[in-house]
């Protein structure tokens, strides 16, 4: 049973809309980690207080966190049952980084009019700077449930099980 989830993964891959997905079925809280960093005018709240914040959260008994904000990974693999990674092709995430281009979303402060290059770079560079670090850390904790999406329709799969799932405890 799912009741403290994390997705991570790199920007563009799907996790946020699986998040949101994730949420609407199974009526667990979603929290966005880039709405708690990131203020509307694009600055950021302070390591104390995301810390803070996260804390109150992890706290909780039942959450979706989506974000991977590394630094904070590991407190959060020790509280959660369950971890969805979106490991998925660069140019896949790039991609759909620049499918949202324009588009208002829940998930962040502000609606992005670009694929800046740091952003950009910083999704080219995820398999080589973020990946290793993750696969170690879940290595660490085997003793969760992990799914590791390789595509978005492996995701799409999953969603569709997990909500016969429900539906199906729903009337009994």
């Amino acid at each position: 049973m799912l009741r403290r989830v994390i997705v991570i993964g790199s920007s563009g891959s799907g996790k946020s809309t699986f998040a949101r997905r994730l949420r609407d079925i199974t009526g667990l809280p979603l929290y966005y980690l880039d709405m708690i960093w990131h203020k509307p005018d694009k600055t950021n709240i302070s390591k104390e207080e995301f810390d803070k914040r996260l804390d109150e959260i992890l706290s909780e008994d039942r959450w979706i966190i989506d974000g991977n904000y590394q630094r904070t990974l590991e407190a959060r693999l020790k509280k959660c049952d369950t971890v969805f990674l979106f490991d998925l092709p660069v140019e896949v995430c790039l991609a759909g980084a620049k499918a949202r281009i324009g588009t208002k979303r829940e998930d962040m402060p502000w609606t992005e009019t670009e694929l800046d290059d740091d952003f950009r770079q910083w999704i080219v560079d995820f398999p080589q700077k973020q990946l290793p670090e993750i696969y170690g850390l879940l290595e660490k904790y085997n003793d969760k449930n992990i799914v590791n999406f390789k595509s978005r329709q492996e995701a799409e799969t999953y969603l569709k099980i997990v909500s016969r799932r429900e539906v199906a405890m729903d009337t009994c």
